[in-house]
């Protein structure tokens, strides 16, 4: 038995130990190219500083050992990709992982936006593979291939002798189940990106513009099928592997907390408004819930807040919310002896409620985004948490606007540990709770886009001009806009965010989502649309980081429908 996972960074120990094991099967495999093996990490872990996306999938068999190897190499702007390398572990009999691999591989392909993949082998040819050897072995790779509807590419100079030593090789193309031709000028493209940034260390210009210039026939043509008999029909991609790519962790119990009360927007039908769209795209695997413990709320959160969380939450009777009253304002540091009085004291409002199931189900809310984070650091590209009630508004010591722990901040103090991590928070209202739980640290890098204070909760923070202190001094960015922003002056925004992100090199970054944000929401004041989502999805995944994102708000039940589905297709379109 085996599984296919896809490795897109270096960063955790899992992805490590893959990348490891892949370089050495390189080594074996590739001699002469050994060298390529020490590159591989940075071009899992820098995707775009090579002008190509990197993808590394890896069909495992017992205990986490790799036995086979696809890299990818995908260019955003001809919508193609480069099957680069092929590798197998010496002395592992198939089994179906050949064909398991490419099939994957075609998926992947089809998954990044991929009109067409094409790949090399040596030419089957005895005049150009005079070795017997040799020879059988490219035949053989042609007619697997072929099996996929595969096709050679006929009368252009790809073939020519190249590099030093001097290699040759036959130019396939696979439509990924497309029955359409390849026209000339999508060919010539795909063909000069693969020259000049994979090979242009070892050709010339002089080179790729006899190359190009030798893609005379439009549509492009392709060598009759020489293996495969009938001519075979493209072979559509099928799901497999890399279906339900996305993992999916839902609270279980988060529908005991249920305030029935006028003004409360934050209602279970969220959640399944969300499962409900999002399932029917089949990006999501559905990952069950882990409990675990209290010590990573204990690593945000003051232990004192959180002691008094859970013993007033089991005082208060089902079904009777109470709401904090009276706020210190002159002697903050008094704490009240009553319980029930001191709500003031931890809360940010008056309009978050103390309830008796608020504490089991903001666990449970902590607990779905640490489970999704724990899908990340086992090499998950985007992991979702469907976090009920949210957290972006809880600090160390306080809760308020609908959230009780700050389940962003959890899990990206947990990932921490691991890799260096960033959050950024897209909801309408300023992560205040976030930016105080890091504001005077360094181990985590924040930046939120939200409604400018002066027009939004919470009010009294998310001004530009804070950016940290101490030890934080520089990790904090704010991004405050006006009401009735658009799509383009707020994209302009959020690339500036994301520029902030990048100059700072995170490895993982933890995206906290509102779909407040989107017009028509009853908490905001901004005039985003699907197209806004789409594109904001398509640069998060652009940015090669592995995605953990955390809900928070968003309270029009039909917005958050059709702008969740915007969001992670745009994430999947362009991861």
């Amino acid at each position: 038995m085996f599984r296919i996972r896809v490795i897109h960074g270096n960063a955790f120990f899992l992805s490590r130990d893959r990348v490891e094991q892949v370089q050495g099967i390189f080594r074996e495999t590739f001699p002469d190219l050994a060298g390529y093996a020490e590159k591989l990490p940075s071009l899992l872990h820098r995707p775009t500083e090579h002008g190509y996306r990197s993808g590394l999938l890896v069909a495992e068999g017992a205990q986490g050992r790799v036995d086979a190897f696809a890299l990818v190499l995908y260019f955003s702007e001809a919508a193609s990709a480069f099957l680069d390398f092929v590798g197998t572990r010496p002395g592992v009999r198939s089994r179906g992982i050949g064909g398991a691999l490419y099939e994957t591989v075609r998926e992947y392909c089809a998954q990044l936006g991929a009109r067409g993949l094409y790949l090399e082998v040596q030419p089957d040819e005895p005049a150009l593979t005079p070795d017997p050897e040799e020879l059988k072995e490219s035949r053989q790779r042609v007619r697997f291939y072929e099996r996929y509807g595969v096709r050679v590419i006929e009368g252009t100079q790809y073939h020519a002798f190249v590099g030093e030593p001097p290699t040759s090789a036959l130019l396939l193309f696979d439509g990924l189940g497309r029955t359409e031709c390849l026209a000339r000028s999508d060919a010539r493209r795909a063909v000069e990106l693969i020259l000049t940034r994979r090979f242009g260390h070892v050709v010339d210009r002089a080179y790729v513009r006899r190359v190009l210039d030798s893609f005379t026939d439009d549509p492009v043509r392709f060598r009759p099928f020489r293996y495969q008999k009938p001519t075979p029909e493209p072979v559509a991609v099928r799901p497999g592997a890399l279906s339900g790519a996305f993992a999916m962790v839902r609270p279980p119990r988060h529908e005991i907390h249920h305030v029935r009360e006028r003004g409360y927007f934050e209602h279970p039908v969220r959640v399944q408004a969300l499962c409900e769209s999002l399932g029917a795209t089949g990006l999501f695997t559905i990952v069950p819930l882990k409990p675990h413990g209290r010590g990573p709320l204990a690593a945000v959160h003051d232990a004192e807040f959180l002691e008094y969380l859970r013993d007033v939450c089991g005082r208060i009777k089902t079904g009777r919310p109470v709401y904090p009253d009276t706020f210190p304002l002159r002697a903050p540091d008094r704490r009240p002896k009553r319980l029930l009085v001191q709500a003031g004291y931890y809360c940010l409002d008056a309009g978050t409620p103390l309830y008796r199931n608020a504490y089991v189900a903001a666990r449970d809310a902590a607990d779905a985004a640490l489970t999704a984070a724990d899908e990340i650091l086992a090499g998950r590209r985007l992991a979702y948490a469907v976090c009920r009630p949210p957290g972006h508004h809880a600090g160390r010591r306080f809760f308020g606007g609908f959230c009780y722990f700050n389940n962003a901040a959890i899990a990206a103090r947990y990932l921490s540990a691991q890799a260096k991590t960033a959050i950024l928070d897209i909801d309408f209202h300023h992560g205040n709770g976030t930016q105080d739980i890091f504001y005077d640290r360094d181990d985590v890098f924040t930046a939120s886009i939200h409604g400018h204070p002066d027009h939004a909760y919470p009010y009294f923070t998310g001004f530009a001009d804070e950016t940290g202190a101490g030890r934080g001094l520089g990790f904090n960015r704010n991004f405050p806009v006006p009401p009735r922003t658009e799509n383009e002056a707020y994209l302009r925004v959020f690339g500036k965010a994301l520029d902030g992100i990048a100059a700072k090199k995170p490895e993982i970054l933890v995206v906290s989502v509102g779909f407040d944000t989107m017009k028509g929401d009853p908490t905001g004041t901004l005039l985003l649309t699907l197209e806004a989502f789409r594109a904001m999805g398509e640069r998060l995944a652009g940015s090669g980081l592995p995605l953990l994102v955390i809900q928070e708000g968003g309270y029009n039940v039909r917005n958050i429908r059709r702008s969740s589905v915007a969001f992670f297709s745009g994430c999947a379109e362009s991861g």
